[in-house]
């Protein structure tokens, strides 16, 4: 980090790039970009690391290599148009919004200012949290939301936290083999489209919702996940059948391609839709705003195009006086991109979290892990992003990195 009182360079020219890999976390990968002057920014992305480190090196490093860092935006319509050429989204936005993070957190090195400032400002310094119960760390939330929801319910409000994800619909939809996403008894949040939800299943499904109701009211925000596994039908029961438990809303009952049938679920049932960090760019969620396809616009960092196409997306949203809701089951770094974004946008209405990641691993991989208080995320006003990789990272049996150098 450049020292007080040291003005910052006009240009930074990018002199290295390097991808780091780490066994434990076999889906995360890791971006440092350094500049001539030796500053490093940090970007991040989730899913098939392999492929997105290809398009880093193999792709972006020889567009982008010796550029201005520091001309952000260009950058970023320079990746982009290349990739749009042949088909932009998939491994090539998730290493787009990797190197865009990290393009970020590097002009705050210089700075000395965090992302949220170099943004337009902040608005706020902390904000409410909910946990999607995943089973890490000391935690079973996964199964404790169908085996035990009010107790899980009432533990996550003994440490200030307000609001909770569920998806107890999945275990009822086509299943695949899939063990890096396997949850209680084998099923798995991620297969084909279900097609047939019995009367049995869709009252099994609300069961969760009636425990923590009769034990805790409304004293609980309940957020229902749908992971896109239901066709159109299947999901209109769903949202019909919930609509007197007051959730927070239903996200991605439906795959989220078709705005119009995305549309139908806004205006043939009352409860809040939220779409969908499976997007991917402003444009994508241009047409879901324009057709009145969701209530909550719900956006990745790490894979829809970096803070720049978050930012826009969040500004769009705003346009239609709606609310998003920044998307994080994946890592550290996301989280805390993430959370700049919330301190410096209007229309930010929550945090996700995984309890079990912020407590667990997160501080195994990073310096300083985003602090969590009374159920708030404590947001970092320190250069950058306010987090770096730990140094002993490197060289930890099972680390990999990939060098490219100017």
């Amino acid at each position: 980090m450049r020292s007080l009182g040291t003005p910052a360079p006009t240009r930074a020219h990018i002199a290295r790039i390097e991808t780091i890999r780490i066994a434990e976390q076999p889906n995360i990968l890791w971006v440092e970009v350094t500049d001539e002057h030796g500053e490093v920014g940090l970007g991040e992305t989730y899913y098939i690391p392999g492929a997105v480190e290809a398009v880093i090196h193999d792709m972006a490093v020889p567009l982008i290599m010796g550029k201005d860092a520091l001309r952000i935006e260009d950058i970023w319509q320079t990746l982009f148009a290349r990739a749009n050429f042949h088909g932009f989204a998939g491994a090539e936005m998730r290493a787009f919004s990797a190197l865009d993070v990290a393009l970020w957190d590097l002009l705050g090195q210089h700075t000395g200012l965090s992302v949220s400032t170099l943004l337009g400002g902040r608005v706020r310094d902390t904000i409410r949290v909910y946990n999607t119960c995943v089973t890490a760390g000391p935690y079973r939330d996964q199964e404790d939301f169908l085996e035990r929801p009010a107790d899980l319910a009432e533990d996550l409000l003994a440490q200030g936290i307000t609001a909770m994800k569920i998806w107890p619909w999945d275990r009822f939809a086509p299943q695949v083999a899939d063990t890096a996403n396997t949850g209680p008894a084998g099923w798995t949040a991620m297969g084909q489209v279900g097609h047939d939800l019995t009367p049995g299943q869709l009252e099994e499904g609300l069961s969760p919702l009636h425990d923590i109701r009769r034990r805790l009211g409304t004293r609980m925000d309940v957020m229902v996940e749908g992971h896109s596994r239901w066709d159109l039908n299947a999901a209109l029961r769903i949202c019909r059948a919930l609509e007197p438990h007051e959730v927070a809303w239903v996200e991605d009952i439906l795959q989220p391609d078709s705005p119009s049938d995305l549309a139908r679920l806004v205006h043939e049932t009352r409860v809040p839709q939220c779409v969908s960090e499976r997007l991917f760019s402003r444009f994508a969620f241009r047409n879901v705003l324009a057709g009145g396809a969701c209530h909550i616009v719900m956006v990745d960092v790490a894979w829809t195009g970096g803070l720049t196409e978050a930012r826009k997306i969040a500004d769009l949203a705003d346009a239609f006086h709606l609310p998003f809701v920044p998307h994080d089951c994946t890592g550290p770094v996301t989280l805390a991109a993430s959370l700049q974004l919330c301190a410096h946008s209007t229309n930010a209405k929550i945090m996700e979290i995984v309890r079990g990641f912020v407590e667990g691993w997160y501080h195994q991989v990073v310096d300083r892990p985003i602090e969590i208080a009374g159920g708030q995320a404590l947001i970092p006003d320190s250069p950058g992003l306010g987090i770096a990789l730990r140094e002993d990272l490197r060289e930890r049996a099972g680390t990999s990195v990939r060098r490219s150098d100017f």
